[in-house]
């Protein structure tokens, strides 16, 4: 009777074990499906959003080593995305200021250009006038 009882309990443990393998395998795949939906639809991927989208616990996410590698490894590419992206801009930012003062600089050459030939124009009117 007591062999009857170990099998039992064995097979018990058996059950729940292969019961937690195949929740922890469901949630795994229900946190990689929300964090391919997130990238496609171009939202953040943290912890925080993969935790909404999927249903998934924050806790799961957390300590199941592959999802958070997983997770992180996105975060820092959508950082270094964003590093990048205020890169290019502040490097516009400084192409345009560079651009800018170097047409000012055109501009004020010109206009001492102008003011020059308009005191010529009178000169040569002066003499003109003086001619008749």
């Amino acid at each position: 009777m007591e062999a009857i009882g170990r099998n039992a309990m064995a097979d018990g443990k058996k059950n729940l074990e292969i019961s937690w393998r195949e929740r922890k395998d469901n949630a795994r795949e229900k946190a990689v499906s929300a964090i391919r939906q997130l990238q496609l639809a171009k939202k953040p991927v943290n912890f925080s959003t993969v935790h909404k989208q999927s249903g998934v616990s924050k806790s799961f996410l957390y300590d199941d080593e592959e999802t958070r590698k997983m997770i992180e490894a996105i975060r820092l590419q959508e950082v270094d995305k964003e590093i990048n992206r205020r890169t290019r801009y502040e490097k516009t930012s400084q192409s345009k200021d560079v651009i800018i003062e170097a047409k000012d600089k055109r501009i004020a050459k010109l206009e001492a250009e102008v003011r020059k030939l308009k005191a010529e124009i009178e000169i040569l009117r002066g003499l003109l006038y003086e001619s008749k």
